[in-house]
């Protein structure tokens, strides 16, 4: 009977189910099989902030800054100490002048058509010369000229000052009809700009324009980033035929020659986001070849260098990691055991 019961009790455990159950229960600790676990999703890949849609960091858009404002009859609001004298000079000396001048002109026709009207004036004089008139309106132009070209000649130099040797060096290279750019000091990466469509005329694939991305025929599908505070060196040139890099918050206008790099140097003086555009005929769609800048803080900017695969500008080269040393041979240099005497018992 108990052989008989030891039968049974092998054949009931050899018809237990051979499939290997999903986990199993250790001292209360469950442990699973890798063979049937499920593999745990793939976290989502981050998306770093500094590239985003249009290839730059967020930053808010001023309607008033950057662009142009319906009903604005002055030049838009300077941000670069250039285009701040530059201002100043139109309108502390060019407008008030052109006004004056306008004026003076305009009051002296009036004049002269009510003096000398042939109701007034029956017989008309005869009178060809007068020294003392000719002496004024010879020396008044010419004050007025000097008065002008001290502070003009001061400002062009201002606008074509070199670079100091801490400036940032973009290079803006300009094709029919888009842009591309350069960044020679942070690891030569280069940058494409194209204009952003209108919704429903994009083809499949491409993105809109929306308002975030600033005014339609000024938004780029990528934005170029500079920092604040930082002097800038602008070189263009161009793959085909004359375009003109114009950015009017900066007061810059440089032609992109072929063949040819032309140089100038301006420092952004506030963060924000700026709008230009060519600025020189080139062909059928020359206007549409905007220009976006961001402007950010120099830690913002190094960030966004480092998050394109540049480099940072005289920043010190990452130390070159430690070679693996070896790992040493332990060798056994203890004395053997002494040998155990046989006992005589």
């Amino acid at each position: 009977m108990a052989a008989a019961g030891l039968m049974l009790g092998s054949v009931g455990h050899a018809k237990a189910p051979t499939t290997a159950p999903a986990a199993a229960t250790t001292q209360g600790v469950t442990v699973t099989d890798p063979k049937t676990a499920t593999p745990a999703p793939a976290a989502p890949e981050a998306v770093n902030p500094l590239l985003a849609d249009n290839g730059g960091p967020t930053m808010p858009i001023d309607p008033k800054v950057g662009q142009p404002v319906d009903g604005w009859i002055d030049v838009q609001e300077q941000v670069t100490p250039t285009g701040k004298r530059a201002a100043w000079m139109h309108d502390s000396i060019l407008v008030p002048v052109i006004t004056a001048i306008s004026i003076f002109v305009l009051g002296l026709l009036v004049w002269v058509v009510i003096r000398y009207r042939r109701a007034a004036n029956p017989i008309p004089s005869k009178t060809s010369h007068n020294t003392m008139i000719e002496v004024i309106w010879t020396l008044a132009p010419v004050i007025i000229l000097v008065g002008i070209a001290v502070p003009s000649i001061g400002l062009l130099q201002a606008q074509y000052k070199p670079a100091p040797s801490n400036a940032i060096t973009l290079k803006a290279i300009g094709n029919q009809w888009y842009w591309s750019y350069q960044y020679p000091d942070n690891g030569g990466f280069e940058i494409t700009a194209n204009m952003l469509k209108e919704k429903g005329t994009t083809a499949p694939g491409e993105r809109a324009r929306t308002d975030a991305d600033g005014p339609p025929l000024l938004a780029t599908d990528n934005r170029i980033v500079l920092p604040v505070g930082v002097p800038i060196k602008l070189l263009t040139t161009s793959a085909d035929v004359i375009h003109a890099w114009a950015m009017p918050a900066f007061w810059i206008k440089l032609d992109a020659i072929p063949g040819k790099i032309n140089e100038t140097s301006f420092t952004i003086q506030k963060p924000g986001v700026y709008f230009g555009q060519c600025s020189e005929l080139c062909g059928s769609r020359h206007g549409y070849m905007p220009i976006t800048v961001v402007a950010v803080e120099k830690p913002v900017f190094d960030q966004w260098v480092v998050a394109k695969g540049g480099t940072v500008k005289g920043a010190a080269p990452a130390a070159a990691a430690p070679e693996a040393t070896p790992a040493a041979t332990t060798t056994n240099t203890s004395a053997p055991a002494p040998a155990v005497a046989p006992s005589d018992k």
